[in-house]
């Protein structure tokens, strides 16, 4: 059964609902007994309850869950932002909305309901994402939620939502674990991950450093720290680079000195902070300190890098310590696209300055299941990632996405950049300068890259 209104106006020939279904039955008779399999199916299906569906009364309820305390809470900030930008669009119409191909949203609602949301705070902490989440569901009837800027919070979350039969539309998260062995059929992944990072940073820091170079990590001691190690340690010594050694530090560290004296002590030439957030700010503010950019070791002058960028680092770091280091990231808002330019321009226009890679994820993954249910024409979980798995879609960045039904990862183009010094930079923000723009094509991988399954449509 269709959730969308009797209304003409909001049928609009999309999709093929169930009372559609019942009037043609009853003109074609020759078919009306066996009926066409998949909306027998579907109709049958939309009687159960699953998760908080079916929606009742004239308003919808997502979830935002972004950690306002803790390590990645500048994140956080403005992931709710940019969720709080969408719901206004998804109402009244403007950003995206003007820009995606296909889109079924009217700026009217969704499926003719008004979209309300509700916020949690996952203090960077699994069991604090998990308890805000299920708060949410339980007391507020999300019908989907999304939000988070910390792998361990999201892997934690995308099992939630498995068990309890709501769509969990991840935030910020670039563990291959996500959508490798912990990926969710509940659970959509909008972000690159850390495997495409070191499949586009390798080449890049070969052709910058040369070949012959000895790396030394720091680490953070969590799923996404881990898979980032190893993704980047992979595709550089793919081409010809040795890693010294790797230490794991907690999350949320403010002092890095005992760290960085042992790389001081090795005979690194390159150092790679595996650290987001604030622990990027500290780690490398603090090498900077140790005078690391200023050395020389095996004839060659040292190096840092940092495989996951972000303006709100880069800002927090400063233009002094960024300048020239080497990283990925998913989005940037110098992005001269329209569907950028548009999410940029009206954020710009909220808030006054311009929105992070992690506020563009969130918005866009609002937005994405958004059109979802309206091409579903229902809120009925398992037909919302039907219609989510596999559909290709532009306009929301450069170039075309798409999740893969295999692992829910969206594949599109991103970016390496390197930070922008104090002479180079021209304003608050420009940060960051765009060192290559990676087509999705080459940071594709095979599914089975990794292992996992997704579980059923149905949760049990």
């Amino acid at each position: 059964m269709s959730d969308r209104p009797d209304d003409p106006k909001n049928n609009r020939g999309k999709g093929f609902s169930r009372r559609d279904f019942l009037k043609t039955s009853a003109v074609t008779g020759a078919i009306a007994g066996a009926g066409p399999t998949v909306f027998t199916r579907n109709a049958w299906a939309e009687r159960e309850a699953i998760g908080n569906y079916p929606v009742k009364g004239k308003a919808v309820t997502f979830g935002f869950n972004v950690p306002q305390t803790g390590a990645y809470a500048d994140e956080g900030a403005d992931e709710l932002r940019a969720y709080k930008l969408a719901v206004k669009h998804l109402n009244n119409g403007g950003g995206m909305l003007e820009t995606m191909a296909p889109n079924e949203l009217t700026g009217q609602g969704v499926l003719g309901k008004k979209v309300e949301y509700v916020s949690g705070d996952t203090q960077t902490d699994p069991d604090a994402a998990r308890t805000s989440a299920r708060r949410m569901i339980e007391r507020d009837k999300v019908i989907m939620w999304g939000g988070g800027s910390s792998s361990a919070t999201a892997i934690a979350q995308q099992y939630l939502a498995q068990e309890m039969g709501v769509v969990y539309m991840c935030g910020l998260t670039h563990s291959n674990d996500t959508t490798g062995k912990d990926r969710r059929r509940y659970g959509f992944r909008h972000f690159f991950n850390a495997y495409m990072s070191g499949k586009a940073l390798g080449p890049v820091l070969a052709d910058a450093y040369g070949t012959d170079r000895r790396a030394y990590h720091l680490t953070a001691d969590y799923t996404w720290g881990h898979t980032q190690y190893d993704s980047i340690k992979q595709f550089t010594e793919a081409e010809g680079w040795t890693t010294v050694n790797n230490i794991m530090t907690p999350l949320g560290s403010s002092d890095y000195s005992q760290f960085l004296t042992q790389v001081l002590n090795s005979d690194a030439d390159v150092l790679v902070l595996n650290h987001y957030g604030q622990d990027m700010v500290n780690s490398l503010t603090q090498a900077v300190q140790f005078g690391m950019r200023d050395m020389q070791k095996n004839g060659k002058d040292m190096q840092i890098v940092v495989p996951l960028y972000s303006r709100l680092m880069a800002q927090g770091a400063g233009a002094e310590n960024i300048d020239g280091v080497f990283g990925s990231t998913a989005w940037n808002w110098a992005l001269e696209d329209e569907g950028s330019q548009a999410f940029t321009k009206t954020f710009e226009a909220e808030y006054g300055f311009p929105p992070s890679q992690a506020a563009q994820t969130c918005y866009v993954q609002t937005l994405l299941y958004a059109d979802a249910c309206e091409r579903a024409g229902t809120f009925y979980p398992p037909e919302v990632i039907k219609a989510l798995e596999d559909h290709r879609i532009t306009g929301i960045g450069p170039g075309e996405a798409h999740y893969r039904k295999g692992d829910h990862q969206c594949f599109k183009d991103m970016l390496v950049v390197q930070g922008k010094g104090p002479a180079e930079k021209e304003g608050e923000y420009d940060l960051l300068k765009i060192y290559q723009q990676v087509p999705r094509e080459d940071v594709t991988y095979p599914v089975d890259t990794f292992p996992g399954k997704l579980g059923p449509y149905r949760p049990a």
